[in-house]
């Protein structure tokens, strides 16, 4: 395990604004320069200053807390000490028998044990909440409230505390008491029904999309929650984000049109019904290949590059509503075409004619893709006992307070019991023993 003297301040008013100036500040080169990537090593970003209480598990709220700790957040992540976070044993690849997606999750935290549940582990939550910007957890409605902990108590500590609270339905609701993962959340949010081919069943995607989804909106929830905290006088509020909504929410155009002329969109396969040329084309190296040109002035460079420019002109191609209405056969034309040439031939002409297009990357493609390299979205982050793990980079970049990742998920529970309950808390060495003996760390 990685051991570190970097720590987010701990004394001082919650909520104080961080000034990023002198050595550590970053400075912009202007339009078309390189984002700043952040240093693998520090904490250093806007967030800094900011403390965080992080009581979720796998992924819907610690995806929020581990992008809240790479812009410099002191993310204090707590688990129960009979019962870590089951992110620990998640993911495909082990060393040393720890997962690494776990290293990625939790990069940039300080792990504790605590147990809620016993009196003594709650005194301590209410000392840190005291001490604390933001709680994030995504428990089912009405566990904190079970536990003696509910908002209502712990703003009496720091009216200033903003609680995020990630749930499958929301707090509210006939549903709120509902257990929700995330593939539930994407069929009932309207995702799953989008996804695949007419009259098949609907795949999932390969990811947990909807606890990603949810994360991203409970971030942002955050953020907002702070600024009107701090930026404009506000108080401590909830940050309420369900997983179905945060799925219903990538909708589009769904809701209007249904409401107006009863439309109920389907899946469409590999494209979408109406936009051509914007499929998927197969190379004759047998790789897939995006091309997107249903821009009128796009479709004008698509058919130079396939040596066609009439097509541009075709009235059964020339607009996007002909395309759309003669898709079919525009796609044939050029999956036809796209089959005599391999991959990098193909993706190397379509460049010359700007007309956007991409392999279908496998992770593998990505690996070796300069433009993720170039941005720093692969990251070498060394560790004492697993050696380099290759992490995805920060995003988004910003200029001038770029933030970075301070340490790989430390792998044992309660690896910063000293630093936060001794540092934060001020219990001394027999203080903090005794909170073990009891069970509470």
């Amino acid at each position: 395990m990685v051991e570190t003297s970097q720590t987010a301040p701990t004394d001082g008013m919650r909520g104080g604004q961080h000034t990023d100036s002198g050595p550590g500040a970053r400075e912009w080169a202007g339009p078309g320069a390189a984002p700043a990537l952040g240093a693998v090593g520090t904490a250093d970003g806007p967030l800094a200053g900011v403390r965080v209480l992080e009581l979720g598990s796998l992924i819907a709220g610690p995806f929020a807390g581990r992008q809240l700790a790479d812009f410099g957040a002191e993310v204090i992540k707590i688990e129960s000490p009979d019962r870590p976070d089951p992110m620990r044993e998640w993911g495909r690849a082990r060393v040393q028998g720890h997962t690494l997606w776990w290293s990625v999750q939790s990069r940039g935290k300080k792990c504790v044990t605590l147990d809620l549940k016993s009196p003594r582990g709650r005194e301590l939550f209410l000392e840190l909440c005291r001490e604390a910007d933001v709680i994030l957890e995504n428990f089912r409605p009405g566990t904190l409230e079970k536990l003696g902990l509910a908002p209502e108590v712990l703003w009496q500590s720091n009216p200033g505390l903003v609680i995020a609270r990630v749930s499958g339905y929301g707090q509210t609701g006939p549903d709120a008491n509902k257990p929700g993962y995330a593939s539930v959340a994407e069929a009932r949010g309207g995702l799953r029904h989008l996804n695949g081919y007419p009259d098949q069943a609907p795949p999932r995607t390969g990811i947990s999309l909807g606890d990603s989804l949810a994360s991203l909106y409970a971030l942002q929830g955050i953020l907002l929650a702070l600024y009107w905290r701090d930026a404009k006088g506000g108080t401590g509020q909830i940050v309420d984000v369900s997983l179905v909504e945060a799925c219903f929410s990538l909708l589009e155009s769904a809701v209007p049109d249904y409401a107006a002329a009863g439309v109920v969109p389907g899946p469409s396969g590999s494209g979408l019904k109406g936009i051509a040329p914007s499929n998927i084309f197969r190379s004759s190296d047998g790789k897939w290949v995006v091309i997107a040109a249903n821009q009128d002035s796009v479709f004008v460079r698509l058919a130079a590059a396939m040596g066609a420019p009439e097509l541009a002109s075709d009235p059964l191609y020339s607009n996007h509503a002909s395309r759309g209405v003669n898709q079919e056969a525009l796609e044939q034309l050029i999956a036809e075409w796209a089959a005599g040439f391999n991959h990098s031939e193909l993706v190397a002409c379509l460049d010359r004619h700007a007309v956007p297009n991409s392999t279908v990357s496998t992770i593998e493609d990505i690996f070796e893709d300069p433009q993720l390299r170039a941005r720093g979205m692969l990251v070498d982050v060394a560790d004492e006992q697993l050696g380099t793990v290759v992490q995805p980079g920060i995003i988004p970049k910003l200029s001038r307070t770029s933030g970075g990742i301070a340490w790989n998920g430390p792998l044992v529970p309660g690896s910063h019991n000293s630093d936060v309950y001794g540092g934060l808390l001020k219990l001394n060495v027999e203080e903090l023993q005794d909170a073990k003996d009891e069970g509470a760390i």
